[in-house]
């Protein structure tokens, strides 16, 4: 019986995440006279969710570790733009090639973060809105204020999220690979159990010879790289490269993430609920517009999601803590 109990304690942020997905879909269903629970609606909202999930696994790298990185929607914005300019000036460039310099500038965008964080000593949150419009300008510097367009860009580079394989486009299988290697990484390697201990404890984790420094560095280039790739897939999907690209996208990151039940604080969190966290900001991106709720309410919306979400951890953190008490106690 504690078992059961103590499993479903563990589990309690992913079976109300769950539950409020049905309610909210079957609420929907009505209200649309019965539109929602179709096939290609479903397929739809899980398509339109696969770029927040992917970089939402890319963030949830970096809260970890304790910090967090407001330049993510920038870092998807310049790689996106710099892949679409290279493909623009290049039409017969590989597609492999286009994906490699996408992880490339992700990846040198999250080691610029890490850097000013662990070596330079300033807190995430400044630092990562200081690249943010660093990041920003360098896209202004480069496209000089213009679009790349459709038509710029080839069939076969449009093709990559257009395309489906048995039956499931080729986004899904994106957000499918990324959630399956972050699901290994976290749980079954040891720089990824590294994460979790540097974001409870930095001191504990330096005691057990564990590169605090590094492994914070680590976690902001896997982010990057992600973010990278899926600001690739962004260019893709909308066909269309903007200098405004991404922007402000990383509430929506944050709002999956947290929502998920990871710490602010770090140290505390799983691929199945920033998942789920993803699911549910998807869902609502999806259905808000579908109800006619104007853009500032959904940004409201969104931002109540990360308050509640953070005040639940918090208690959520303080039982935990109160129960180790009396079993020490015991």
């Amino acid at each position: 019986m504690n078992g059961k109990r103590n499993l479903f304690s563990r589990n309690i942020r992913e079976i109300v995440l769950a539950l409020m997905i049905v309610i909210i879909a079957v609420a929907v269903q009505f209200r649309t006279g019965g539109l929602f629970f179709t096939g290609s609606n479903l397929f739809d909202l899980l398509r339109e969710a696969s770029i927040l999930i992917m970089v939402s696994m890319g963030l949830m790298m970096v809260i970890l570790t304790g910090n967090i990185d407001l330049s993510i929607g920038s870092t998807m914005g310049l790689c996106g733009m710099l892949c679409a300019l290279t493909l623009k000036n290049n039409q017969d460039i590989p597609l492999i090639l286009l994906f490699l310099m996408a992880a490339l500038i992700g990846a040198l965008c999250g080691f610029l973060n890490g850097f000013i964080v662990a070596k330079l000593h300033v807190y995430a949150l400044i630092a990562t809105l200081a690249t943010k419009y660093i990041f920003r300008g360098v896209i202004y510097l480069f496209s000089g204020g213009a679009w790349v367009a459709q038509a710029e860009m080839t069939p076969e580079f449009i093709s990559i999220t257009t395309t489906s394989f048995l039956g499931i486009n080729s986004l899904i299988w994106f957000a499918i690979g990324i959630t399956v290697i972050s699901f290994v990484y976290l749980n079954y390697t040891r720089s990824g159990r590294h994460l979790f201990a540097v974001g409870n404890s930095q001191n504990a984790a330096e005691v057990t010879g564990i590169k605090v420094r590094l492994t914070q560095i680590r976690s902001f280039v896997i982010c990057g790289v992600i973010a990278g790739l899926a600001g690739l897939l962004w260019v893709c999907k909308y066909g269309n490269a903007q200098s405004e690209s991404c922007d402000g996208y990383e509430i929506s990151v944050i709002a999956s993430v947290v929502a998920g039940g990871c710490s602010i604080a770090g140290g505390e969190g799983s691929v199945a609920g920033v998942l789920l966290g993803a699911l549910l900001m998807g869902t609502l991106n999806n259905i808000l517009p579908l109800i006619r709720v104007s853009t500032y309410w959904q940004q409201a919306i969104k931002g109540f999601i990360i308050l509640i979400s953070i005040v639940i951890n918090a208690y959520m953190q303080k039982r935990v803590k109160k129960q180790e008490l009396k079993r020490r106690e015991l």
